[in-house]
């Protein structure tokens, strides 16, 4: 599952009312004494079969069920199912072509059946259940990753809204299925599948496995069979329905088809198209070719989470959608894609036993962003993703309390966090680096052939890598896996009777000691290199090289790899050597890094980096406040404005020329307003805008027929700033396709106070309403800490209505948030 990152965007919008929240939450500790075991298996699943249809007026779905199981090991004559607020109508126990009731109680939660005898080990016994999911009934809160856990979304299903498609998509993980389908909801379980789905015929619908037949019925409704003969877990169960168009890719002989919205047809293959490479990527590197019939993508409104890797069936929230003008300034939903794709051999090939075990599924797919960046646009960006993890585990202090294997937890919904995600990605990075590529991918192919379609726990990945490596990774398990925080690393350098000494001290003040294996790399003459293999093991190692003269520069940590903060004490003429000779991107960010705060002069070094990243890097460092109108560091700007190849590059020179208010620039920025490129045209039309104030209304409406992104905002401020009754439906819609991103929230401030100005009782009912998309968005647990915000802003709005004698609208708008 990909994420939404929530709670930096809640920091944001909620400030301190939601920091002390966390603290609060923080103080109860009770949860620290339950240990999160692995469910008992007391009985297996072996195959699902499901008949359903829908009733769209009622938010409802009617089921019926055929579970087969068998007892684990020991005899039993009972079997509890998970089947979260259901109507129960009907518990029976299959015999041939009969069906024999049986006792039963129920909870709400829970079903407890009592069977017609003992089972013993391995005898296989049927059950029919017949039920009602009335899942906008149940109450269940969600996490950091998914805003609640209905299992089973109605979407727009009376279709009131005309803005929005009716659509009906599930979410499973973490045990939300079980919701719309009675089963044992737990990670460590594994069956086969049918369903039957029956739609009104206008419906397509997506499942997983294969599409094996259609049946038209007299009713106007269709009736759709899927089959998948591999065993997945549970929450992987997925159903998929709406007006969607299909388009058809593939993989060598497996169907690769992706489901959208008819209007992003034409771009389908533009977002999703990487994913044949993808499959052949992952299928290549590990060894283990892709083993599912087919593997479908379908994007679903109002998702509650990034992005699911249902089994063959992956969803995504509606963010993945992109024009082909947004698609100019890069495809964001790539890494998103080839996350979820990895899953499907880590996580649904090999599923982790426990939701303590999430690092198997998460951190991989973490993971495999990493190498697909690395494949396909090669080294520096593969390691700028790499970094990225590192700085989203550090950028949040409480990530740093916390195992990678988590055993005790609050709700099994928190692992689902910068450490299952970002560090366990950049641990598996260390740890290839540490036992090599070879032993690495090698250990991968053994765990993955030894464990498909079982479950897991972090251990028997240590086994797969001691097998293959033969060295005992109990250490690295440990400190890694079973342990919290990270290394702070301070380092300094000295040299005396022909030695380099290398002086490295932890300075956690957690009280542990981490072992750190890595290289150190001695420079002379700034590019003759010589590397050292080292381990760190104590609160200060002072290493020594012989060296008949002082280096040139030393590198510790050379292929930067260790998760930990550093604190370098270089200086300028090193690192400025570090940042020609070294090479990797680390080398050149962490340099570049040094010379915005402490020499801004060898700063444009990077303005001609190879990597487009690193010269975006340098660009926001000058915009930041360090100077850049020298006609050198100027000259380069202007020529990177004009034909740098990378968009967003490009975009930014053109925003830090807009920022001088120089006519000269005027053809620039005349030049660029019509280009392909949202974010080039956006800035561009804040340059004219910039030179021609008077003009900018006239200038936003121009260019407002087609605009998203950067473009949409320069527009949406001229418009906000300049309100006029017939602009409500150009704002509302730059919102409403506004993505959720950390400028969503501006983006929600800025368009209440234009909300302030409407009078028009329509339009800010409207307007309101869809600022609460946003809201509902926010999980459930968290609203409380942000309805504060909202309410004071649709009191501001509501006021306006109120002295426009619009009551009624008024009225509506104050009672939005209890």
């Amino acid at each position: 599952m990909k994420k939404i990152v929530w709670i930096s965007l809640l920091l944001t919008f909620g400030g301190s009312a939601f920091s002390q929240s966390q603290e609060a939450a923080a103080s109860d500790t009770s949860w620290m004494h339950i240990y999160r075991k692995t469910a008992t298996k007391i009985n297996d699943l072996v195959h699902t079969r499901l008949k359903v249809s829908f009733d769209y007026d009622k938010a409802w779905m009617y089921g019926e069920a055929w579970i087969t199981l068998h007892p684990q090991f020991y005899p039993t004559d009972s079997l509890t199912l998970d089947a979260k607020g259901m109507d129960i109508q009907v518990v029976d126990l299959v015999k041939g072509s009969r069906r024999l009731p049986l006792k039963y109680t129920y909870d709400s939660l829970q079903l407890h059946i009592t069977l017609d005898k003992t089972y013993s080990e391995g005898t296989d016994y049927t059950l029919f259940i017949r039920y009602i999911s009335r899942p906008n009934l149940l109450k269940e809160h969600g996490s950091a990753a998914i805003t609640d856990a209905k299992g089973l979304y109605f979407i727009n299903p009376r279709g009131t809204d005309k803005n929005k498609p009716i659509e009906i998509w599930t979410q499973g993980e973490t045990e939300s299925n079980s919701v719309w389908f009675p089963t044992i909801d737990k990670p460590n379980q594994k069956t086969t599948e049918e369903i039957y789905m029956t739609v009104p015929a206008k419906y397509v619908t997506l499942s997983n496995g294969l599409l094996i037949s259609q049946k038209a019925n007299h009713d106007g409704t269709r009736t759709d069979y899927w089959r998948l003969d591999l065993p997945i877990a549970p929450y992987l169960f997925f159903m998929g329905v709406g007006d969607y168009a299909i388009v058809h890719d593939h993989y060598k002989n497996i169907p690769v088809d992706y489901y959208v919205e008819h209007k992003y047809a034409s771009v389908a293959k533009k977002i999703f198209g990487e994913t044949p490479a993808m499959i052949g990527f992952y299928s290549k590197i590990l060894g283990v070719p892709y083993v599912w019939p087919k593997y479908d993508q379908i994007v679903g409104r109002d998702y509650v989470s990034g992005a699911m890797e249902n089994a063959t069936a992956t969803l995504h929230e509606e963010d993945a959608y992109q024009n082909a003008r947004q698609l100019v300034d890069g495809n964001r939903w790539e890494d998103d894609i080839s996350h979820e794709l990895f899953h499907h051999w880590f996580g649904d090939l090999v599923t982790c036993e426990s939701w303590s075990n999430i690092t198997l599924n998460e951190s991989f797919a973490d993971y495999g962003e990493t190498l697909w960046d690395t494949y396909r646009h090669g080294q520096d960006a593969g390691d700028a993703r790499s970094e990225q993890d590192r700085e989203n585990y550090l950028a949040n202090p409480d990530n740093e309390t916390k195992d990678l294997v988590r055993f005790y937890y609050k709700d099994k919904e928190d692992v689902f966090d910068g450490v299952s995600y970002a560090k366990g990605g950049a641990i598996l990075n260390m740890l290839r680096h540490y036992v090599g590529d070879s032993a690495f991918f090698k250990s991968l192919n053994l765990y993955l052939n030894k464990y498909k379609f079982k479950s897991t726990e972090a251990q028997q990945l240590r086994l797969a890598f001691e097998e293959v490596t033969g060295k005992d990774l109990n250490w690295f398990w440990n400190q890694w896996y079973y342990g919290s925080g990270q290394p702070d690393l301070t380092i300094n350098y000295e040299y005396q009777n022909q030695q380099e000494r290398v002086i490295i001290d932890q300075t956690q003040k957690t009280g542990k000691v981490f072992k750190l294996p890595f290289y150190i790399d001695g420079y002379s003459k700034g590019y003759q290199k010589k590397r050292y293999p080292v381990w760190v093991k104590n609160l200060a190692d002072t290493f020594y090289f012989p060296s008949a003269q002082k280096p040139s520069w030393v590198n510790v940590d050379a292929e930067k790899i260790l998760l930990a903060k550093k604190t370098d004490n270089k200086g300028a003429d090193e690192f400025e050597q570090q940042y020609e000779f070294a090479g990797n991107y680390m080398d050149r960010k962490e340099a570049l890094e040094y010379f915005a705060h402490n020499k801004p002069d060898d700063l444009a070094m990077g303005l001609k980096d190879r990597y487009f990243g690193l010269r975006l890097y340098t660009l926001e460092h000058y915009e930041k406040g360090i100077t850049y109108t020298d006609p050198p560091v100027l000259s380069v700007i202007e020529k990177m404005a004009e034909s740098d190849p990378s968009k967003k590059v490009q975009a930014k020179a053109i925003e830090l020329l807009a920022k001088l208010d120089n006519a000269k620039y005027q053809p620039l920025f005349t030049k660029f307003v019509d280009d392909s490129s949202y974010s080039v045209a956006g800035a561009s039309l804040e340059g004219l805008i910039k030179l021609e104030p008077d003009q900018a209304y006239t200038l936003a409406k121009k260019y407002s027929g087609d605009a998203m992104g950067e473009l949409a905002q320069v527009i949406a401020s001229v418009l906000a700033k300049n309100p006029h009754p017939e602009d409500f439906p150009i704002l509302l819609d730059i919102y409403r396709n506004s993505p959720i991103s950390q400028t969503k929230v501006q983006e929600t401030i800025n368009f209440a106070k234009y909300l302030v100005t409407v009078k028009d009782s329509a339009q800010a009912k409207e307007g309101v309403d869809e600022i609460m998309n946003f809201r509902n968005k926010i999980p459930e647990q968290y609203r409380k800490y942000v309805d504060p915000v909202f309410r004071q802003m649709f009191t501001r709005i509501a006021g306006t209505q109120r002295d426009a004698g619009n009551s009624g609208a008024a009225d509506y708008i104050e009672n939005l948030i209890p």
